[in-house]
Order: structure tokens, then C-alpha cells, then sequence
């Protein structure tokens, strides 16, 4: 019989080795256990991503499995994903997020990512998707929105980031939201560069930070 340490650690392996099946099978499995989705993800899914994400900067892994690491922990995160929402609706909202991958940028791994730990974490969660243009995030955010957060992965979109911060600031609409930006190719100092309010790892944390500020 596995374990849950068993499961979590087939989990993460299931994405080092781009196997959807696999990861579907073990969530599957992490259900029947009773084992928290939220840790099943982060320390098995999302970690698995990480793990391929890390080497791709490096070098020594192609995109192609990137994005197919992405799916695979995708596929997994979609028959986790009842089990987080029965437990939100249990709980109080902690705030709303607007997210999405800037225009130009397709990728969604680490933007997924985010959103499902943001969505256990009881925020409410509008996601834009990918190549998404400032005013997009401008009109969401003028509705519907406290926290503005952007993804970009590649360095050539950064300066979408940028360009997304002033479309918020002409619209006059800065002051009520507060601005968050990762992927792979942001730093902390761009981060402050842009004027944004918060760059980290830890985007739950992150959050609860700027919906209290």
C-alpha cells in the first residue's frame, strides 16, 4: 500500500518524466489517501515543474519539456482542483486577484501554478490567461480586481510588465490595486524598476501581504 510520502514523491516524478497518465493516476490515488491537495501540489506537482524549470534556465533542458512538464502537472491539478474548491467555499474570501501571462508570452506553467495554490488559499481568482494585453488587465482590474498579477517567462515580455504598471497608472486606477509579477525571467529588482509592490516565491504569503497593506 503507498504512503503519502510514496504519493508525493511519485507525483513530482511524474512530471520529471513529462507522464500526464502517471500524474492523474497519483492524484487519484493522493485523494483516496485523504492527503492535503494543496501539499500533493507543492511538494509533488508544482516541485516536479520547478525541478524541470530550474534546468531549462540553466540550459540543460528544452522548452518542449517545459511545457510538457506543465501539462502533466496540469493533468494532475484537474483532478485535485475539486477537492481545493470544496474546501474554498468553506472559507471566507481573502481577496481578489486578477492574473494572466503578459502579451507576446504564451506560457502558463508558473501562472497555473499560482492561481491553484491562490484559489486554496480562498482568493478569488480571475484568469486572464496568456498573451494578455495592459488594457485587458486595465478593464478586468477597473471591475474586479485588488491584485494585479502578471507572468512572464521570457525576457524579450518583461517590458510588457512595464507597459502594463502604466496603462494601470494613466487609468487612474494604481492607487486600488496593488501590482505582483514573477516568471522566470522577472527579478526582484525589476520588479522594484517597474514600480511594482511585490515580487517573491511564496505568492500566497505574498498576497495575504498586499490585500492587508
Amino acid at each position: 500500500m503507498s504512503s503519502k510520502s510514496d504519493v508525493i514523491e511519485n507525483l513530482r516524478k511524474a512530471v520529471l518524466d513529462l507522464d500526464a497518465d502517471r500524474a492523474r493516476a497519483n492524484a487519484q490515488e493522493a485523494i483516496r489517501l485523504g492527503i492535503d491537495p494543496i501539499e500533493a501540489i507543492d511538494d509533488g506537482l508544482a516541485k516536479g515543474v520547478r525541478t524541470i524549470g530550474d534546468k531549462f534556465a540553466a540550459g540543460e533542458a528544452f522548452l518542449t519539456e517545459l511545457v510538457m512538464a506543465g501539462e502533466a502537472m496540469k493533468a494532475g491539478v484537474e483532478i485535485l482542483r475539486p477537492i481545493i474548491l470544496k474546501h474554498k467555499l468553506q472559507r471566507k474570501s481573502t481577496g481578489i486577484v486578477v492574473i494572466g501571462t503578459v502579451r507576446g508570452d504564451i506560457h502558463d506553467i508558473g501562472k497555473n501554478i499560482v492561481a491553484v495554490m491562490l484559489e486554496a488559499a480562498s482568493f478569488e481568482v480571475n484568469d486572464l490567461g496568456v498573451d494578455v494585453p495592459p488594457e485587458k488587465f486595465v478593464d478586468k482590474t477597473e471591475s474586479n480586481g485588488q491584485i494585479v498579477a502578471m507572468s512572464a517567462l521570457l525576457t524579450v515580455t518583461t517590458p510588457e510588465q512595464k507597459n502594463t504598471v502604466q496603462a494601470i497608472e494613466k487609468a487612474g486606477i494604481r492607487k486600488n490595486a496593488k501590482v505582483a509579477v514573477g516568471g522566470a525571467a522577472v527579478t526582484p529588482e525589476w520588479a522594484r524598476e517597474i514600480g511594482a509592490d511585490g515580487y517573491s516565491d511564496n505568492a500566497v504569503e505574498l498576497f495575504k501581504k498586499l490585500v492587508a497593506s
